[in-house]
């Protein structure tokens, strides 16, 4: 486990440009990323944007993350919130977005697909001028979420982390000792959250919850990331929940968390 955040974060602000070059690909068009939105009131009257990344999903096609988006539309007052299919998944109604879904091995945090991630909370922005946005992410889709966060800085004003890898590198080899295969061994050019702190924007509010029992993203690599936040001087809420494991999104404190973040972050004019 690493220590020495300060210096990550001073490390940060040079890593937290987007990849350029040979080694990077053209985003996927953020119109052809597959989206459902829940909620029903007029665009001029949501006052918060929620979007949902789900995790990397390595045995399913993910759509739980439709589950949570409609509730939490509900349960945010004067919200619409939009889940989404990340670049290279199809969901089990045969929906699906464009791009290269990878190994599901932390290979797909790449520059690439998060600004395709980007383009489409842009879009959205555009639909709903009045609202703050939040980010929420599951496992993957949390490592997304922070790192779009802050090779983004200012596009969010909030993000909610669940169940995170959000240390990379060490989360891999955790996970090479959790289910051996050579594929965790290979090469990734995904970008490692905790690295690029230093590049997010102070005033950003984030929470960061963890289950106890997480076998999957144990809660080291989210208590790490939540210190490195606090360090940055950005308002973190960090939870560890008793009694629960790496599926956590659906749980009761990750929606209050959200709705505890949505309440306090100031309203656009």
């Amino acid at each position: 486990m690493r220590s020495k955040l300060a210096l990550l974060l001073g490390a940060g602000l040079a890593a937290c440009a987007p990849a350029t070059g040979p080694g990077t690909s053209p985003a996927a068009p953020a119109a052809s990323l597959y989206t459902q939105s829940f909620g029903n009131i007029p665009a001029r009257q949501v006052r918060t944007l929620i979007v949902v990344l789900h995790g990397d999903a390595p045995f399913a096609k993910p759509d739980y993350q439709y589950a949570f988006a409609r509730t939490a539309s509900a349960a945010v007052p004067n919200s619409i919130a939009v889940a989404l299919l990340r670049p290279g998944y199809e969901d089990p109604q045969g929906h699906r977005s464009p791009g290269e879904r990878g190994q599901t091995t932390g290979d797909n945090y790449t520059a690439d697909r998060i600004d395709a991630v980007a383009e489409t909370v842009r879009r959205l922005q555009h639909r709903y001028g009045l609202a703050r946005t939040v980010l929420v992410g599951h496992s993957g889709g949390a490592a997304m979420a922070a790192d779009l966060a802050a090779t983004h800085p200012n596009l969010v004003d909030g993000i909610v982390l669940v169940s995170c890898p959000c240390a990379l590198p060490e989360w891999r080899q955790h996970m090479k000792t959790v289910s051996p295969t050579p594929l965790w061994d290979a090469p990734v050019t995904s970008l490692d959250p905790v690295k690029l702190v230093g590049g997010m924007s102070p005033p950003l509010r984030a929470a960061v919850l963890v289950g106890a029992d997480d076998k999957t993203t144990p809660l080291r690599f989210s208590r790490l990331y939540a210190e490195a936040l606090s360090l940055r001087g950005i308002a973190t809420d960090f939870r560890i929940i008793p009694g629960k494991d790496h599926e956590l999104l659906g749980d009761p404190e990750v929606l209050s968390a959200l709705q505890r973040l949505a309440g306090a972050l100031p309203g656009k004019s």
